[in-house]
Parts: structure tokens; C-alpha cells; sequence
């Protein structure tokens, strides 16, 4: 479940990534046409983008490496892993415990 649920966030923040990426670049180069002043624009394109890359880091570099070790680190990694997955337990590839209460499988 583990590694199944990294790769899910990873893709998952992948993609956020992407999309934060395109939409600052939309809000940059049409912020006038949209009603959005440029500085406000490009203010929010920033805030999206570093949105996204800090949840990579996070996952990347505070999780995943803690991940499966014994002891007190390994349990917050999986208590972290949890929570940042947590938005998207709905998602129709979270991929759900089959021991849990009210999993799909």
C-alpha cells in the first residue's frame, strides 16, 4: 500500500505541478484580457507554482526517505504520507487499503 500510494501522490503533484505551470503562464501573458493586473497575476502564478514544488519536496524529502524504518520516524513519514493524501481519498486511483473500513475492495 505504501509504495502504491507514493506513486499515486507523486503523480498526483506532478500534475498539480503542471497545471500550476500553465495557468501562471495563461495569467502572465493574458492577466489584462482575464481583468487581473499583471503584478497579481504573476503574484499568484508564483504562490501556485511554489505550491506545488514544496508538496514534491515534501513528499520527496521528509517522507518518503523515513518510509518502512522502524521506530518514531518511520511511523510520522506514514502519518505524513497519510495526511498529504488525504485530499484525495475520493480519487477514482487513490489506492485504498482492502483491510480498511469502507475501502472499495
Amino acid at each position: 500500500m505504501t509504495a502504491a500510494l507514493v506513486a499515486f501522490l507523486r503523480a498526483r503533484f506532478s500534475e498539480e505541478l503542471e497545471s500550476a505551470r500553465y495557468a501562471s503562464n495563461v495569467m502572465a501573458t493574458q492577466s489584462e484580457r482575464l481583468g487581473v493586473k499583471p503584478e497579481v497575476a504573476a503574484r499568484q502564478g508564483r504562490f501556485s507554482v511554489a505550491n506545488a514544488e514544496a508538496h514534491l519536496a515534501l513528499l520527496d524529502d521528509t517522507v518518503i526517505p523515513y518510509l518502512d524504518t522502524a521506530g518514531p520516524g518511520g511511523r510520522n513519514a506514514e502519518y505524513q504520507l497519510r495526511l498529504l493524501a488525504a485530499p484525495y481519498i475520493e480519487h477514482r486511483d487513490y489506492p485504498h487499503d482492502s483491510d480498511q473500513p469502507g475501502s472499495p475492495a
